[in-house]
């Protein structure tokens, strides 16, 4: 048996999230479903996380292991010919077998966009907020610097999060802001459900001047749901990349 790992970038829009569903449109899926016919194996594809549904990938990276003598630099030029063009195959490559895309991983990057111009860009829509409301990306910046370090993000996180411990590092979380376009990114040590965009959400106050920016571990500490922005929608979230290696800060 080999080892096959592949870098996907997708749009979720049209997707019922990464995991696979009974009767739902679903990368893992659709993945498994090219693979069994490419390779004629029953494959189980084991990501580095779930997307939910609407949420889009970058940098997306996943396993599987095969019997099949494909070499494993030539799965992303057979699989890009078979899957349809919201699910492309960046790069593959066979990897040790102790690789896992999950727990192998050090780090993954998401980032949040919101188009906060009056009117919405229509070729963008699918990868973007429109939340036609000025925002001032220096204040959401001194909010997010309170988020970087290793802290209990309960308050952050959507209550029907069910791991129980709530502890993260957050490496990175850095706001950009050009042309109306106001950018989120953040990196760190794993993510509970719905974190980035209740960080998105909570943010957004910030940036509306709805909240100090410095009351952010004060809200950490408080561990309550209740206390956060709300959860943005998912159009406006991608998984950047997932990383294999410590990274530099």
């Amino acid at each position: 048996m080999k080892k096959i790992q592949l870098i996907i970038s997708y749009d979720g829009t049209d997707f019922a999230g990464y995991q696979r569903q009974p009767e739902q449109r679903t990368v893992q899926g659709t993945l498994e479903e090219a693979l069994k016919r490419l390779t004629g194996e029953e494959i189980h594809i084991h990501g580095s996380g779930r997307t939910d549904a609407g949420v889009h990938a970058l940098g997306q990276v996943c396993h599987f292991e095969t019997a099949s003598p494909i070499p494993g630099e030539k799965y992303a030029y057979i699989l890009r010919k078979m899957l349809p063009r919201d699910l492309v195959i960046r790069f593959s490559q066979e990897v040790s077998i102790d690789f896992h895309s999950r727990k192998s991983a050090y780090w993954k990057t998401y980032r949040y966009s919101i188009d906060t111009n009056r009117v919405p860009n229509v070729f963008m829509r699918r990868f973007q907020t429109h939340d036609p409301i000025p925002l001032d990306p220096f204040l959401m910046q001194e909010a997010a610097n309170y988020l970087v370090g290793t802290h209990v993000f309960t308050s952050l996180c959507s209550t029907k999060t069910v791991v129980p411990d709530h502890r993260r590092t957050i490496y990175r979380c850095n706001i950009r802001g050009d042309q109306g376009i106001v950018s989120i990114e953040v990196s760190g040590s794993g993510f509970l459900y719905n974190m980035v965009r209740i960080i998105a959400g909570t943010l957004v106050e910030v940036g509306r001047g709805e909240r100090d920016p410095h009351s952010i571990p004060a809200l950490l500490r408080a561990c309550d749901r209740r206390l956060a922005g709300p959860t943005y929608p998912p159009e406006g979230l991608t998984l950047v990349e997932v990383g294999y290696a410590p990274l530099e800060v």
